[in-house]
This record gives C-alpha cells, structure tokens and sequence, in this order.
C-alpha cells in the first residue's frame, strides 16, 4: 500500500520544496496563508503575502513561522519538544533568505543539511587500510541517538552559515579542537545525500551531508568539549567496519565512513562486489531543488505524485 505525500509549494514557485505524509498535514495547524488540496496533495503557500512585501524572504520564513509557533503553543508534534531551534536555509529557494527552525525541517520534509568531518591519523606503513581514525560516541543524555557511534565532529549547517564554518565550530565545541587549525587543515571531499524517513513521526526529508577530511598528527587528542560526546576513540579501520555491521554507529554516519573508505582506497572494486551499487546510492537525486535556479525534472516529479519514492 503507498502512502499519499503532499508537495509544499513556495510562492511565485512551482517546484516543490518539501513532502509530507498526511497525518501531519492534517494536524499542522496551517494558517489562512496556505491552501491545502487533498486531491491534488498540495499544500500551497499563497502569492498574496508577496504583494506587499520588501523582503520576499523573510515574508515566506515569517508565514512558516507562524505555523511553526502554533504547533508549539498547541504542542501537536512531540518531535518538537516543546522548543524552539536554530534556522535551516532552504535550499534552492527562489527569493533569498528563506528559513524555517531546524526541529520542525522534517515535518515539512525541507532538506536538512549538515556537516561531517572524519579526523584520522595515518598509518606509519602508508597503507589505507592501516590508517586510525577518531570515533565519537554519543552522550547517552541527547535526545537523537543516544549512545551510537558517531562522526568525529558533525553537526546541522545553519542558515547563517557555509559548511566550513559549520565544521569549525563544532571541532572546538565538540572535540576541543583550534580553530584555526581547523579552517587551515580541513579538506572538503563532497557530499552524500539521501532521503530519510522516519516512522514514528511520519516524516521523509532530503538530507545533504558535505564532507570534510582530516589528517592529525599521531599525538593529537580529540576530548569532548560539551554535553553531547561521551568520549572520543581512536579505532582502526576493521573495528569501524565490524561497530557498523553491528549497527553500533548512528545510520548516516554509515554512509559518511563508506564514502571515506572508497576516497581512501579502502573500499575498491577489488574487495566489493557491490562497488558501483555502493556508489550510486551514496549520492541519490534528491527531488527538490538545491539551487535557486534548478529547474525541477519531471521524471522526479510525476515520479512523487504517484508515490514512487
């Protein structure tokens, strides 16, 4: 049986920007600014709060925001936690500056993006597959994931920043990392993107991950820094790989360990016979736009209005 997802559309914009399944397009508490169409699965955000507008994208951020506010006065999405949260940019939106709080993304099925670095230390040997590379694993206090295996530093992009900056900040929140050091040293490899679903709160969600590798000298330290990494380990590659079969690791830092594994000539044709497989599923097409002026495919599009994921 498949399951109805409904396009949310932006003014002045006939690409979709995020899909939601019908449970929470039924609960949010929408307001007079958007049209919902059941038969067509549509949730329509009107062009009248353009009309008057000087800033085309802070009036579409302010009209999401308001359903974002009454769902928390109203507490309808335990999800939300009852709080608020930093802002996400929605990516490829047409009219700049564009926002909606990171908690509820997921509900509107707005691409999340996010930032990985892998910290590693070479082998003396040279060989990849002898390299150790820096494991965190998760508080068992935070909310997400508790206790997992984790990136070495990782965390959501804001809106107000570029993935760099992301990665500084959070090697010195997390792993009491310089810096400066950091901005000097760190290498951006790419990204990986799915689409992530989640059961319990009814929600899909295109995700971006850019990557960035590491390389630290042998006597380098990483030490938690706040409240959300327990302790960091330095793990060879075979203990990475076997905590991953053991589904030890949050899930999408699975994805950004294989793309590590395939950059660093550890994975290869020769040793995967699913190689090429691998590949393509590391780096899905997403179906929204990611850049202001992507035209929208069709194919991906007739693909969503009739469920086929």
């Amino acid at each position: 049986m498949t399951t109805a997802y409904y396009r949310l559309l932006l003014p002045d914009d006939p690409r979709p920007h995020g899909f939601m399944l019908r449970p929470n397009v039924v609960q949010m508490p929408w307001t007079t600014n958007f049209h919902v169409d059941h038969e067509s699965r549509t949730v329509q955000l009107s062009e009248r709060i353009l009309a008057a507008a000087d800033d085309p994208g802070k009036a579409i951020s302010n009209a999401l925001q308001e359903v974002v506010d009454e769902a928390l006065r109203k507490n309808i999405f335990p999800m939300l936690d009852g709080t608020h949260s930093e802002y996400y940019r929605v990516m490829g939106a047409r009219h700049e500056g564009v926002v909606v709080e990171r908690y509820p993304s997921p509900l509107f099925g707005i691409v999340s993006r996010g930032a990985h670095l892998t910290a590693y230390v070479r082998a003396e040997s040279g060989r990849p597959g002898d390299m150790k590379i820096w494991i965190a694993k998760r508080s068992p206090k935070i909310w997400t994931y508790p206790g997992k295996l984790d990136s070495s530093v990782a965390g959501g992009v804001k809106a107000s920043q570029s993935p760099l900056d992301c990665i500084v900040a959070e090697s010195e929140e997390e792993a009491s990392l310089d810096k400066g050091w950091v901005r000097e040293n760190a290498m951006a490899t790419g990204v990986v993107s799915y689409m992530g679903h989640n059961a319990k709160n009814a929600t899909v969600q295109p995700v971006v991950l850019w990557l960035y590798d590491l390389e630290c000298p042998p006597d380098m330290q990483l030490r938690p820094g706040d409240h959300e990494v327990e302790v960091f380990k330095l793990m060879t590659v075979q203990e990475v790989m076997d905590a991953m079969m053991r589904r030890e690791f949050k899930p999408n830092v699975c994805l950004v360990m294989i793309d590590f594994f395939v950059r660093h000539g550890i994975l290869t044709p020769e040793n995967e016979p699913d190689y090429l497989e691998i590949l393509h599923r590391l780096r899905r097409k997403l179906p929204v736009p990611l850049s202001p002026k992507e035209r929208f495919a069709g194919m991906r599009q007739e693909m969503m209005s009739r469920n086929a994921f």
